[in-house]
């Protein structure tokens, strides 16, 4: 965890203004910091972490010109 200790604290900052999918997680991230996390760093930290869960998919996420079918993630409540 010492890692992504960082990343995993600004999730969570994130994630108490409301659910976000994993897209404007990751383009927060990489925008906040200056060496920012891959796709698949993101990923691990949010299934792994007992602090978020998943709520839902977004369907019609444009991703590059593609549609594609994403994870909501939320805060869990404690």
């Amino acid at each position: 965890m010492s890692r992504t200790k960082r990343l995993r604290a600004e999730i969570e900052c994130l994630l108490k203004q409301g659910p976000a999918n994993t897209v404007e997680i990751f383009d927060h991230l990489n925008d906040r910091f200056k060496w920012g996390a891959t796709m698949n760093q993101l990923g691990n930290v949010l299934a792994r972490d007992r602090r978020f869960i998943k709520v839902g998919f977004d369907e019609n996420t444009d991703i590059g010109g593609f549609r594609m079918r994403v994870c909501v993630w939320a805060r869990a409540t404690v």
